[in-house]
């Protein structure tokens, strides 16, 4: 019966996606908890680049939370303020993740591949060489008198 009260406050259609957004606000919700209970001096600790991960994904949270709150009261957020923000923090999220990109990407040891190329190119004074090798064992197998 608990079920019929709840489809009497609001439209059926939308059970779903209420039951995922009250899912989504206690996942935020249990993330929050956790970051605010950590000490303010271990999040001062890390290196530049963590620092500025936590601090966008603070901002982008808290202003997805108010565009929520719009939505929730009515107000259509893509015409409100809030959009350009969130267009903003994305902008520099990406340039974080394409700092993180560059950090992780294949150096490349210019002294192994001079090394590689140099060891893998034509040298004619070396094939000569093994050209002039080469004819004094088949002088000796050409030697041999056939056998019928």
């Amino acid at each position: 019966m608990a079920a019929e009260g709840r489809t009497e406050d609001y439209p059926e259609e939308i059970d779903e996606q209420l039951t995922g957004f009250g899912s989504s606000v206690s996942a935020v919700n249990t993330m929050l908890e956790k970051l605010m209970a950590m000490p303010r001096t271990d999040l001062l600790k890390l290196d530049p680049l963590d620092q500025a991960k936590l601090d966008l994904m603070s901002a982008y949270t808290l202003n997805s939370l108010f565009w929520m709150y719009l939505v929730t009261q009515g107000v259509n957020p893509r015409e409100h303020g809030i959009k350009q923000e969130l267009e903003r923090i994305r902008t520099y999220m990406n340039k974080v993740k394409e700092i993180t990109d560059r950090k992780k990407a294949a150096r490349l040891d210019k002294g192994a591949a001079a090394r590689f190329l140099k060891s893998a190119l034509y040298h004619p004074k070396e094939k000569d060489f093994r050209r002039k090798a080469a004819p004094a064992s088949d002088v000796s197998k050409s030697k041999r008198p056939k056998q019928s």
